[in-house]
C-alpha cells in the first residue's frame, strides 16, 4: 500500500461474497518443498470443486492488499479497509473462491494508538493462535506497523500496539521464519513519501510477536526502472532451495496507476536477494489493471497469488478488487503467470445484489462508515435509526459497490417529521467531504453535492406529503449518477433534477478507495432519521 503523500450484523447474518466462478480445470502440478511459514503454502483438503484456472475475481468490491492463510481446512483472508470502518474484514472460504464475511479485526473502534489509514493487514497462524500484522497512522506520529492476536481466527482480537514506525513511515509487514526457524517480520520503509528509496527490511521478532529484537537488515530496495519510486507489499514463501519475495512496484492507485508484480529470491532470508530478470511477472492487460500486493497460497498442489487489481471497466469507482491468479514454476525455478492468466472470467453481478430490511438487532457486517466519523445508529423493529451529525456530509453508512452500473434504493420514514435543520437520504459516498446526495428535510427534497468540503445545490422540489418516501440512486459508467424519488411506494418516480440529468461524480473516489452507496443524516446530533430498507441491484 503506497502512502497518500507519495501518490497524491443483522444478528449473526453473514454476507456471502461469491463470484460464481467455479469451473473444472486441469491441475497444474508443481513440486513443493515448503517449510512451516505463516503464509498458507500447503495442499488443501475438503471441497471437491476446483478453483478456476487463470485469474478469478473472488473478492468483488473494494478489497485492496488482500492476505490469505490456511488454518485447518479453511482459508482465512483479510484486506485493507483504509479510512472505512469496521477495520480489516475477516473472510473465510473452503475453496479460495466462495468467501463469507464473518467479522472484522477491530469491529467497533480503532486501536487506541492509531487514528486512520488502516492498510495491508497480513493474517497468519501458528500454534493455535492467529496474528494480524497491519499498518496504521500513529496519532501525532508516522505510519507504523502494529499487531493483533486472537485464539480464534474469527476473533475477538487483542491489539498489542505498534512495533515499528520509522520517520518516513513503516508499512506492509509480513511474518516469516528463516532457514534456521527464527521468526522475522519483513516490512517496507515508506521512503517514497519523502522522495527517497524504499528499502525492504527484515528484523527478528519475539515469539509472542510483541517486540522486535536485534538489528534490522535490508533485503532489497527499488533499483529497476519498472519499479518506479517504490517497492512494497513483499510476501515471502519458501519453495525448493529458495525464499521467494513477491512484491509490488510503481504507482498503486487511481486511473493512472502503474502497479505491477515482481519477484526476487534468496537462499537465505537475509540475502543476498536476486531480482528476476523477467520482472515484472504480472502487469496490466485488457481485463485487469495494476495488479499488486498479494499473498501466495496453495490448493491441490496448485500455486496462487491472491492480490488486488482494478477491473478495467470500473477502475477506481469500484476500487481495487481481490483476484486470484494461478502461477507455475519454470524449470529454472522462477514463478510464471501463464499467458492469458489475466483474462476476466464471467462474473455473475446478481450474486452481489444487496437487500437489507433491517431485521434483528444489529447492523449487517457488510455496512461501513467513515473511520473518523463513526455514526450512532440503532437497528430496531425492522428499521434503521441513524442519528445525525452536523459536520462534513453528516452521519454516513455505506456499502461496497461491485460494478459501474447499479441502482440503490431506500425508504425514508416520516421525512416531514425530521427536526428543523436536519436532512436525510441516499448518497454516493466518496469520503466525508466528497458526496452526492438526495435528501429530505425542512420541507424540501434537495439534490446536492459536497466536493472537497464545499457544498453546491443541484436542485430541489417541495417535500411531498408522504409518510414513506422512496429515494433512488442510479449509477452508470461508474461516475454518472441520477437521482429520483417516489411518494407512492415505487409505482411512479420523479427525477431530480426534473430532466433526469446525470451528475458527474468523477471527483468522488479518494486516491485509494472506491465509491460506496449508502445512507446519511445531517443535522444536530439530537436528530434521528428512520430508514425502512436498503437495496443495491447491479446491472
Amino acid at each position: 500500500m503506497t502512502s497518500l503523500f507519495s501518490d497524491l450484523r443483522k444478528g449473526t447474518a453473514w454476507l456471502t461474497l461469491t463470484a460464481g466462478l467455479l469451473a473444472t480445470a486441469c491441475q497444474r502440478q508443481a513440486s513443493t518443498n515448503t517449510s512451516s511459514v505463516p503464509a498458507a503454502v500447503e495442499s488443501a483438503q475438503g471441497p471437491t470443486n476446483i478453483v478456476s484456472a487463470g485469474t478469478s475475481l473472488v473478492l468483488p468490491g473494494d478489497f485492496p492488499d488482500p492476505s490469505v492463510t490456511k488454518i485447518g481446512d479453511t482459508y482465512w483472508a483479510t484486506a485493507t479497509s483504509s479510512n472505512w470502518g469496521p477495520i480489516f474484514p475477516l473472510l473465510k472460504s473452503k475453496n479460495l473462491t466462495d468467501w463469507e464475511l464473518v467479522g472484522h479485526v477491530f469491529p467497533n473502534q480503532p486501536p487506541d494508538w492509531a487514528d486512520y489509514y488502516f492498510w495491508a493487514p497480513e493474517i497468519s497462524e501458528e500454534n493455535g493462535k492467529t496474528y494480524v500484522f497491519y499498518t496504521a497512522h500513529k496519532k501525532n506520529g508516522p505510519l507504523s506497523v502494529g499487531v493483533a492476536s486472537a485464539d480464534n481466527p474469527a476473533g475477538p482480537y487483542r491489539d498489542h500496539g505498534p512495533l515499528v514506525g520509522q520517520e518516513d513511515g513503516s508499512i506492509d509487514a509480513f511474518p516469516i521464519r528463516d532457514e534456521n526457524n527464527q521468526l522475522y517480520i519483513v516490512w517496507k520503509e515508506d521512503g517514497n513519501s519523502q522522495n527517497r528509496p524504499t528499502p525492504i527490511w527484515a528484523q527478528r521478532i519475539n515469539d509472542d510477536r510483541t517486540a522486535l529484537t536485534g538489528e534490522k537488515t535490508e533485503l532489497f530496495r527499488n533499483t529497476i526502472p519498472w519499479e518506479g519510486n517504490l517497492v512494497e507489499g513483499a510476501s515471502i514463501v519458501r519453495h525448493g532451495d529458495y525464499f521467494y519475495a513477491f512484491y509490488a512496484g510503481n504507482g498503486c492507485c487511481g486511473h493512472n496507476c502503474t502497479y505491477g508484480i515482481g519477484v526476487a529470491r534468496s537462499r537465505k532470508l537475509l540475502g543476498p536477494w536476486e531480482k528476476y530478470e523477467k520482472n515484472p511477472i504480472l502487469t496490466k492487460n485488457g481485463s485487469w489493471t495494476c495488479p499488486g500486493h498479494g499473498t501466495v497460497t496453495q490448493r491441490d498442489n496448485r500455486w496462487f497469488l491472491l492480490h488486488h487489481a482494478y477491473d478495467t471497466r470500473s477502475f477506481e469507482f469500484v476500487g481495487r478488487q481481490g483476484v486470484l491468479s494461478e502461477f507455475v514454476w519454470t524449470p529454472a525455478g522462477w514463478p510464471e503467470f501463464p499467458q492469458g492468466a489475466n483474462a476476466a472470467p464471467a462474473f455473475n453481478v446478481a450474486s452481489q445484489n444487496v437487500s437489507d430490511d433491517f431485521k434483528g438487532t444489529n447492523l449487517v457486517a457488510s455496512w461501513q462508515w467513515p473511520i473518523e466519523q463513526k455514526p450512532t445508529f440503532t437497528v430496531r423493529d425492522g428499521k434503521l435509526l441513524l442519528s445525525a451529525r452536523p459536520d462534513h456530509s453528516g452521519a454516513a453508512l455505506g456499502h461496497h459497490t461491485y460494478t459501474t452500473d447499479y441502482t440503490a434504493t431506500t425508504t425514508l420514514l416520516q421525512p416531514a417529521a425530521l427536526p428543523t435543520g436536519t436532512v436525510a437520504g441516499i448518497a454516493a459516498l466518496g469520503d466525508p467531504d466528497n458526496t452526492i446526495a438526495l435528501t429530505a428535510g425542512d420541507g424540501k427534497l434537495r439534490l446536492w453535492q459536497l466536493e472537497k468540503g464545499k457544498q453546491q445545490a443541484l436542485g430541489e422540489v417541495a417535500l411531498p406529503n408522504s409518510k414513506a418516501l422512496m429515494l433512488r440512486l442510479q449509477a452508470q459508467g461508474g461516475n454518472q449518477y441520477r437521482f429520483s424519488w417516489s411518494a407512492d411506494a415505487g409505482k411512479t418516480w420523479q427525477n431530480l433534477p426534473a430532466n433526469g440529468q446525470a451528475i458527474n461524480g468523477t471527483y468522488l473516489p479518494p486516491w485509494d478507495r472506491g465509491v460506496r452507496a449508502g445512507l446519511l443524516a445531517r443535522g444536530p446530533a439530537t436528530a434521528t432519521a428512520t430508514f425502512d430498507d436498503f437495496t443495491l441491484n447491479n446491472q
